[in-house]
């Protein structure tokens, strides 16, 4: 711990993540509430609100992966970081002069720059860590966006709850400055080569295709995304009615749902951070993928306040390792030439898959039931588990390609 917290990149990282989780939770409650408000709960424009947010990942993960590959990441985060804001910041324009409907611009732009910047954080992971250092940096990572799954909803819910939308989109402009401010204290991008790339975009986009078909750890993976995205596309909208209909519970307690949830989270990072150096990434995710299905299952049958409390806490608990297991598996089985597309490539089958049935969420929760939903999720996460079975006696690369500028 020690060690990480000297490295200057680790610092500015975890600020930087600091103030954009702020930011994001804040939007994602104010939107949230707001449009439940505005239409009276109305099941499909909730929906609409989680495929404002994924389907741009859809579109333009891949190119923002190849474009990663391409720019130099510090700048690329930063400019992300600054230009959510100013999208934030019109649509407040747009909200007192213009519509309510503008809050999914919001939602909009952020997802759109996000494919640009995430890669981009991938890779500054490899060149600045030395190779036994990636996997506890992602872990405390991770445990940041866990502790923000207690305090996120809360402090979304109460912002909104005291100031009104207007106020909320305004912090979250706020928030995102401050995070492009701290990843300025990010050493410079001196380890990015100099010369000039010789092939075109689209010839960058075919190889990065081709060595994802290439690697047979990377196609079972990208398999195994495409079921998870289905899963979690067919609940992920509908988690407010799970407390409105199944627990009985008015909208605003899926706060405390979600802050069981990120205990369980913060918990399960320290677990997996402890564990993390003598298990393989692959079993991590397994190990996730399998204790959430099973998660699902019982929360969509559940009618009881205490037994969705300690489903959604186990939950949490496990989340980290399918996190930590994705990311690790893709730093050590991809050359730092390609980690941006080869995160453009597996990205788009998780979020395409998912965008596909969140489109679907409101009106097949109208046909069917709430739990049938959750019942199908549970279904399609063993299917991706099937598919990560082969690898799970897979030893773990002798060594991964780290820069000489590594401290």
């Amino acid at each position: 711990m020690g060690q990480l917290l000297k490295n200057r990149f680790v610092r500015a990282i975890f600020v930087s993540a600091l103030f954009l989780q702020v930011g994001i939770w804040v939007r994602n409650f104010a939107v949230l509430l707001f449009v439940m408000e505005k239409t009276n709960g109305n099941a499909l424009a909730v929906s609409m609100i989680s495929v404002a947010e994924f389907a741009p990942i859809f579109i333009f993960s891949f190119i923002g992966g190849t474009f990663a590959d391409r720019w130099k990441p510090k700048k690329t985060m930063i400019w992300c970081d600054f230009l959510s804001a100013v999208s934030i910041f019109a649509v407040i324009l747009a909200l007192v002069f213009g519509t309510w409907k503008a809050v999914f611009f919001a939602t909009l732009i952020s997802a759109i720059l996000s494919q640009f910047s995430q890669p981009s954080g991938m890779k500054l992971f490899k060149m600045h860590l030395q190779e036994e250092l990636i996997q506890s940096a992602m872990s405390i990572y991770q445990t940041i966006f866990a502790i923000f799954m207690i305090l996120g909803p809360v402090l979304g819910t109460f912002v909104f709850q005291q100031f009104g939308i207007d106020i909320s989109i305004m912090i979250t402009g706020i928030a995102f400055l401050l995070s492009a401010a701290a990843l300025t204290l990010i050493p410079a991008d001196h380890s990015m080569e100099k010369g000039e790339k010789t092939t075109t975009l689209w010839e960058e986009m075919k190889s990065g295709i081709r060595y994802v078909l290439a690697k047979r750890e990377l196609k079972l993976l990208g398999i195994c995304f495409m079921a998870a995205g289905l899963g979690i596309g067919l609940i992920q909208p509908l988690n407010i009615f799970l407390v409105t209909e199944r627990l009985s519970l008015p909208k605003e307690n899926l706060q405390w749902l979600l802050m069981v949830n990120g205990v369980g989270m913060i918990l399960g990072g320290i677990f997996s951070m402890i564990f993390s150096k003598t298990t393989p990434p692959q079993r991590l995710l397994m190990m996730g993928m399998l204790a959430n299905a099973i998660g699902m299952s019982i929360i969509g049958a559940s009618t009881l306040l205490w037994v969705t409390l300690i489903v959604e806490f186990m939950c949490g608990f496990f989340m980290p390792s399918i996190q930590i297991g994705i990311n690790t598996m893709i730093l050590q089985n991809t050359d730092s030439d390609y980690i941006g597309r080869v995160n453009g490539t597996l990205s788009p089958l998780f979020t395409g898959s998912m965008v596909v049935t969140m489109s679907m969420a409101g009106y097949l929760k109208d046909q069917w039931t709430i739990v049938t939903m959750f019942e199908l999720s549970a279904a399609l996460f063993i299917i991706g588990v099937l598919f990560i079975l082969p690898l799970y006696n897979k030893a773990v690369p002798k060594k991964m390609e780290i820069s000489k500028d590594s401290v």
